[in-house]
């Protein structure tokens, strides 16, 4: 990596440094490959050691970066694709390598928002569906599932009461009911402390959340939250697949 004058530049220093070590990531450095200590990028740059800390901070917000403890600082691989389309998303989780792991089944009052959602009064208790989305077994997501008794109602406390088990029967009849559509939509948020631990991420950190409101004949039969990690997922949405960016050629290629 070469050097670069920095003083002309009237955006903030270390964001102009950030695109020049990302431009670097992609021509000098592979995947898995230790960075250089900051003492020396700084004195190669010819920046302070806080500019670049800074700049080190956001292309490890970005996912372009990985710190490993004991290791140091290394070029993370890229974004894994995870596809939210409808054939996607099912109940059953995706193919050999992908899949939604249930967790665990609770009731409890719903979010206010949500409790609206699904045109339940806010003192009703609905299940509560935790799960896991592993994809190459890496963690990428945790959803929480709101489902309304009214739902699911050959559900039997017996057969399954608690635990994944429990979570499994209440897919199960979710499913068996049958769902007439769905609408989405994505922004950005902050992880929670329960989904920060579950995906390997400190809490605070970005990540995406995934909204998804279920249809069935009677209403809204579900909605789900699903928090995606920011750093390592790249959403892809329709049936036709995804659109890929080559960080290498800049090529776009739609699959």
């Amino acid at each position: 990596m070469g050097t670069t004058q920095l003083e002309s530049v009237q955006e903030p220093k270390y964001w102009h440094l950030k695109t020049v070590l990302s431009e670097a990531l992609d021509s000098d450095f592979a995947v898995g490959e230790v960075l250089p200590n900051e003492r020396e990028l700084a004195a190669r740059f010819g920046v302070a050691r806080a500019t670049l800390r800074q700049a080190l901070e956001q292309l490890e917000l970005e996912g372009r970066l990985q710190r490993r403890r004991g290791v140091g600082t290394t070029v993370a691989p890229p974004r894994v694709g995870v596809a939210v389309a409808t054939a996607q998303n099912g109940w059953a989780g995706g193919g050999p390598d992908e899949a939604w792991q249930p967790v665990e089944c609770t009731t409890a009052t719903a979010p206010a928002a949500i409790a609206a959602v699904l045109d339940v009064s806010a003192d009703e208790e609905v299940h509560v569906v935790r799960r896991i989305r592993v994809t190459h077994g890496q963690a990428v997501a945790a959803e929480l599932l709101y489902v309304p008794a009214s739902s699911v109602p050959e559900l039997s406390a017996i057969d399954a009461p608690s635990g994944a088990a429990r979570a499994r029967s209440v897919m199960r009849e979710l499913h068996r009911r049958g769902l007439e559509g769905q609408d989405r939509s994505v922004e950005l948020g902050s992880a929670r402390a329960d989904d920060a631990k579950e995906l390997d991420r400190l809490p605070g950190a970005p990540v995406l959340v995934v909204t998804t409101r279920y249809f069935a004949s009677a209403g809204t039969a579900a909605v789900s939250v699903a928090t995606y990690r920011a750093d390592t997922c790249r959403l892809t949405f329709g049936d036709s697949g995804a659109l890929e960016i080559s960080h290498d050629e800049q090529e776009r290629q739609a699959s």
